[in-house]
């Protein structure tokens, strides 16, 4: 098993030492340092060439963006996962354009800090709760190759918000959307979206918005409690090709929700959720689609599964 060498950087040592007791839950974090300003932080870099650099965005000397200019000259294969107070768009958009890997909201680190280094350690970027919206709508998403997201939410007042962000954004710009949910949240979506000035019911008709039940959409595709690559992509192909064919946009996208992969995690079913998230992954390499997920935060978690289903994403999203 690799062992990724990591770097604490922050002025504050009480903070320093719940940061160190998180990592310590990991076998494969080895805490090689600890720096408390952004001129130390560039100096034991230097030396010690970590492989993770946990970086605050307000120190002292040099702040965590000036020090981020530095290090990504001299560690230029170091993963910087920064955090802060800040949720300006500027701030963490100029924390991701000097290399930054993700951005957790400072009074999140409890909840975030492992699912963020998990992220950000495969090669993807970790957008954390407590951001300005705008900020999801340009450098995140540009940051993204796929454009196959997961948001893990702690109530129904979280995924509306989320969900309702993501779906009247495509639709507002005249692209497509798909939603594969359960009733409850589809009413509420459709509601939301309407509070927000979305003519969702133009969209139906036009053929622009499909909404399908989440459990009877996973009964087509799922054969013995596992998802059939051909009857998924078959089905799922036609809907994206008509979607896409309504929207009014001049190059439209397909902006696509299912929460089929959240029904097969509460079975139990994790390991047949993993494969049906890799369906996903692969589907929005095939169409112009971008792909939102959803689960709801569990006590219960298979730390095994978790890990494989955030790396199956492009980002993860996290409130």
């Amino acid at each position: 098993m690799p062992v990724f060498r990591t770097l604490i950087v922050d002025d504050n040592e009480p903070l320093r030492r719940v940061l160190r007791s998180i990592l310590q839950q990991r076998d494969d974090l080895q805490i090689i340092g600890e720096a408390s300003d952004g001129l130390e932080a560039v100096q034991k870099a230097r030396i010690l060439r970590p492989d993770l650099i946990l970086l605050d965005i307000d120190l002292p000397r040099l702040n965590g963006i000036q020090a981020a200019r530095r290090l990504r000259d001299l560690v230029p294969l170091a993963k910087v996962l920064f955090f802060g107070v800040e949720s300006s768009s500027d701030v963490v958009r100029e924390a991701f354009n000097v290399g930054g890997a993700g951005y957790i909201y400072k009074l999140n680190i409890g909840s975030e800090l492992l699912p963020a280094i998990e992220t950000v350690l495969r090669g993807k970027q970790f957008v954390g709760s407590g951001l300005e919206d705008e900020f999801s709508d340009s450098t995140a998403a540009q940051a993204r190759p796929h454009h196959h997201d997961v948001q893990f939410y702690s109530d129904d007042a979280v995924f509306l918000e989320s969900v309702t962000q993501f779906i009247a954004a495509a639709l507002k710009a005249g692209n497509a959307s798909i939603v594969v949910a359960t009733k409850p949240h589809r009413d509420s979506l459709l509601q939301a979206l309407k509070a927000q000035g979305v003519d969702v019911d133009a969209a139906i008709q036009q053929g622009a918005y499909a909404s399908l039940d989440a459990a009877d959409t996973l009964s087509i595709y799922m054969v013995d409690d596992w998802p059939d690559p051909v009857r998924f992509f078959a089905g799922f192909g036609k809907l994206i090709e008509s979607a896409s064919k309504a929207a009014k946009a001049q190059d439209p996208r397909v902006a696509f929700f299912g929460e089929g992969v959240a029904l097969l995690w509460a079975e139990g079913k994790t390991e047949a959720a993993i494969r049906l998230e890799q369906l996903v992954k692969d589907l929005a390499k095939t169409y112009k689609v971008d792909i939102l997920c959803a689960y709801p935060f569990s006590v219960n978690v298979d730390e095994r599964a978790f890990r494989k289903i955030c790396a199956e994403h492009s980002a993860v999203y996290s409130r």
